[in-house]
Formats: C-alpha cells, sequence, structure tokens
C-alpha cells in the first residue's frame, strides 16, 4: 500500500472544496503509467493474504477469480473514470456526488480501517520474524502483541520525521519482498512437483470448486474482498502522469493482472507443500518456504526470505500510516471535524497527534492476541473487520459513479468506463454481499458462539466504522475551522 502525501491526497482534496493552487507537475515529480501500476500493485497485492487461499488447493483459482469478476474488475473501471474526471480520490469524488458529510465518511473509513489493518499486517510480520529467531513463537498471542505494539510506535516515531526515505521503501518494497520471494516460492514448488514429488493438496479437475459446507465455506471470498481493495488508492496521483486520460487506464489493467498472478500462484505453491489441516493464516508463507528449502538443502535462506517479506510489509505500512490520516488532517481543518488538537503538525508537518490517537487504540486491539489463545482466530477477526470497514467506502464510490455520470454528463472525463450503470450494479451488489457474508463465523473459527463473533465484528464496525464519524459531524464547531489561506499554506508545510 503506497503513500498518499499531503502533497497528493491532501491537496487534491483541499483542491477540490476551496480551489486551492493545483499542484504542478514538473518532469521531475512525473511518474510513468509502469510505475503506477507498480506502485498500485503494491498497494493491493501481497504475499500475505496467500495462506488464505492456500488451504482451498487448486479450488483457490476459482476463489481469486469469481471476486476478480465481481468486485476487482468494477474497481478498478469505476476508480480509472473517476480519477480521470475528479482529481483528489474517494473524498473528491464522495463529496462531488453526495455532499461533504457522506465525504467525511468515505475518508474516516479508509483512516479508519487502518485500525484493524495494522494488527493484521504487524502479526503478520510478528510471525514472519519467528522464523528468523524462534519459529515456535508464530504462535504465541503475547509475542505477537508484543511485537505489534513496538513495531507500532517504532513506525510513528520514524513517521514523524518526514516522508522522503518512506516513500522510496513503499516503492521498492514490492520488488524486494513480494516479487523476488513470490517468483522464489512459485518457482521452487514447480520444481517440487516436476521432482516426481506429490501435492499436499489434490491437483485434479475435480478440486477446481470449492467442497461446499454451508454457507461458512464462503465466508473466506470476504477476506478476498480486503485483498483487492486500494485499487482507488493511487488516484490521487493522477496528476503525476504525462497522459493521464490514456496513462491511468493503463496502469490499472497492468495492476489487475499483476494482482491475479500474485495471488494466485503463491497460494498454490502453499497448497503443494503444506497440508491444509497445518496451514497458519498468519505463518503460512514461511512454512511453505521453510519446506521447500529444507527440501532442497537450502534452509539457511529462510531467514533471508523472512527479513525480505518484513522489508515490504513494514514498507507498506509506512506509507499507510500518513497516508488516510493526512487526508483526514485535512478535511478536519476545512469543515471544522477534528478539534484544534489534533489538527496540529510538527515541524516536519506531519499529523503526530493523529497518529498518536490512532497508536493508543492499536495498542488495545493488540493486547486482544495475547488473551486469544488462537492467533489465526484474532488474526482472522481483524481482518474481516478491516474489510466490513473499508467495504462502505465502495459502496459510497459505486454510487458515486452512477449519480456523476447522470448529472454531470459533459464533464470532461479522460477515460469512460463501459457499460457503466452495469459496473456499479455488480459491484455494489457484490459489495453488499461480502459485508453481510462477513458476520457468518468462518468453519476455521475456533469459537462455537455464533453470536459472540457477530458481537465483536459488528461492535467494531459500528464503533470504528459508524458512531465515531457520526459524532465528529455533529460535534463540529466553526471555530475549529482553518481559514482557506491557513489550509493551503499548511497543506504546503506538509508537503
Amino acid at each position: 500500500m503506497t503513500d498518499i502525501t499531503a502533497d497528493g491526497a491532501g491537496a487534491h482534496a483541499i483542491g477540490a472544496v476551496t480551489r486551492a493552487p493545483v499542484k504542478i507537475v514538473t518532469k521531475k515529480n512525473m511518474i510513468t503509467w509502469v510505475a503506477l501500476a507498480f506502485m498500485t500493485t503494491g498497494s493491493v497485492a501481497s504475499l500475505r493474504a496467500a495462506p488464505t487461499m492456500g488451504v482451498y488447493g487448486l479450488a483457490a483459482v476459482f476463489l481469486y477469480v469469481v471476486p476478480a469478476i465481481l468486485f476487482l474488475l468494477p474497481q478498478a473501471l469505476v476508480a480509472a473514470e473517476l480519477a480521470s474526471g475528479w482529481s483528489g480520490g474517494v473524498y473528491r469524488w464522495v463529496t462531488e456526488a453526495l455532499g461533504a458529510p457522506l465525504g467525511l465518511l468515505a475518508i474516516w473509513c479508509q483512516f479508519a480501517m487502518t485500525i484493524f489493518y495494522y494488527p493484521s499486517l504487524l502479526a503478520y510480520v510478528a510471525s514472519t520474524f519467528a522464523y528468523v529467531i524462534n519459529p515456535d513463537l508464530a504462535s504465541n498471542g503475547l509475542y505477537t502483541a508484543i511485537v505489534i505494539i513496538s513495531v507500532y510506535w517504532a513506525a510513528v516515531l520514524v513517521s514523524s520525521r518526514g516522508m522522503k526515505a518512506i516513500a522510496k521503501l513503499a516503492s521498492s518494497g514490492l520488488v524486494i519482498g513480494t516479487l523476488i520471494p513470490g517468483t522464489v516460492l512459485v518457482g521452487l514448488g514447480i520444481a517440487y512437483l516436476l521432482g516426481g514429488n506429490v501435492s499436499a493438496a489434490p491437483m485434479d479437475v475435480d478440486n477446481l470448486l470449492p467442497a461446499w459446507t454451508g454457507i461458512a465455506s464462503l465466508v473466506l471470498i470476504v477476506n478476498n474482498f480486503l485483498s483487492y481493495s486500494g485499487m482507488e488508492m493511487n488516484a490521487v496521483h493522477v496528476s503525476d502522469l504525462k497522459d493521464p486520460p490514456r496513462e491511468f487506464p493503463k496502469a490499472m489493467f497492468l495492476a489487475i493482472g499483476l494482482v491475479l498472478l500474485i495471488f494466485i500462484l503463491p497460494a498454490l505453491a502453499i497448497s503443494w507443500v503444506v497440508p491444509a489441516s497445518d496451514i497458519s493464516l498468519t505463518a503460512g508463507v514461511m512454512q511453505a518456504f521453510e519446506a521447500f528449502f529444507g527440501f532442497f538443502g537450502v534452509s539457511f535462506l529462510v531467514p533471508v526470505i523472512a527479513l525480505m517479506l518484513i522489508v515490504a510489509s513494514l514498507g507498506g505500512m509506512l506509507a499507510w500510516l500518513a497516508g488516510p490520516s493526512t487526508g483526514l488532517l485535512l478535511i478536519g481543518r476545512e469543515h471544522g471535524y477534528l478539534p484544534p488538537h489534533f489538527q496540529k503538525l510538527n515541524s516536519k508537518g506531519i499529523q503526530v497527534n493523529i497518529l498518536v490517537a490512532q497508536g493508543v487504540v492499536t495498542s488495545i486491539i493488540a493486547c486482544l492476541y495475547a488473551f486469544i489463545p488462537d492467533v489465526s482466530s484474532a488474526y482472522w477477526i481483524f481482518s474481516v473487520m478491516t474489510t466490513q470497514v473499508y467495504l462502505i467506502v465502495y459502496v459510497l464510490m459505486f454510487i458515486t459513479a452512477v449519480k456523476l455520470r447522470r448529472d454531470q454528463p459533459d464533464h470532461p472525463r479522460g477515460y469512460r468506463a463501459p457499460f457503466l450503470g452495469l459496473l456499479c450494479v455488480v459491484g455494489f451488489l457484490s459489495t453488499i454481499a461480502a459485508f453481510f457474508i462477513g458476520f457468518v463465523p468462518p468453519s476455521q473459527f475456533s469459537s462455537d458462539s455464533v453470536l459472540l463473533y457477530v458481537a465483536i465484528i459488528g461492535g467494531g464496525v459500528g464503533i470504528i466504522g459508524l458512531l465515531i464519524p457520526f459524532l465528529l459531524y455533529k460535534l463540529r464547531k466553526p471555530s475549529w475551522k482553518v481559514d482557506r489561506s491557513d489550509a493551503a499554506t499548511g497543506t504546503e508545510a506538509a508537503a
């Protein structure tokens, strides 16, 4: 997941509403569409999700392709049209079509989903790092909680010093921690099978479809919706392209292909060597590397791969840490949604007070890992919460696209998505279906209480995703607004 700086998302969001000066793109800060495709791929694709589908073996192909058709494709094409017509990302789009209050809800949900995203991401980091020091720690809840809290606050410290180094780390993370390890994993898997070894998961035609065990067998698809979330995030960089109307759609299509390859092939490779019953949702990637490297006699490479995966995850986390919070800061200043305490910037132009408040909540959530016996269950719960909150953004985005096409048909658009109405209907219905399916406990969930599971997921989504933005809107004060010229100055200071 990549960086949304104040110079990008924030400047565009303010410019959309206040007509502040728009950033001028020069050859120095211009990016190519291929680079944007890689940034988008890095924002969306990760090996972290592979174990979730690896338990299904060959059926993982079906379980990835169906959400791609029903959600990834509509999301990417709709975002391409909106970005080619309105700069600024989701907040600008939703505000333009549905008004500032729902624009606040959209950007808040982008920001709030990271509250759940960080614990689940850092749980993956903890289990991966365990393979460097002691693999047995991968399933230890207390160890996982300590790593989550420690790494998050270290990331806040790094972020408070500015975003230049972080942007470079996020850009290189895709190659270092995803493409290279993913290629190695798949290559070893193919060599393993060509050597006459039997796959741990059946690879015959009869296993193309997942076994039907009731509605619970569909629940894992919800996590795939989260896996595909984020294609719209890099729309804030559309003005950095030389020819946005032509190049942004090309970047999106290339990213779609790369995302599918990164998700499907490593999931299959894991299923070839690790039995489904033994796959850990947090440590499954390292389980596969450990098995392959052990088989080929190069076990000493396990810590190297682990460190590469960690670098990629931390790079993505650091980029996300300053991104949505910057958009929230600028909206809070413009409309008086945030108290002055949370509008303050440090000397580097970073909204540290927002990050600290977010860190307190993240730390509380992280502590739950120490009290839930099965780390995989905790990881799953937080992943589903992340999905549920983020899906609200897509409900608003699909409605926005239809409304803007109807209300502003002549507004200049560099790209017009074909069959926009159909795409939005399919995407909207898929999003709603995924939202409700998210309240069904998966078969792997260790608790026997369905009501407890629903209460945990529903409570988290209701409080974090809906109640807090409602309170921000209701409690806003005119005195909290920042003068438009000051807001523009603040944006430049944060850049």
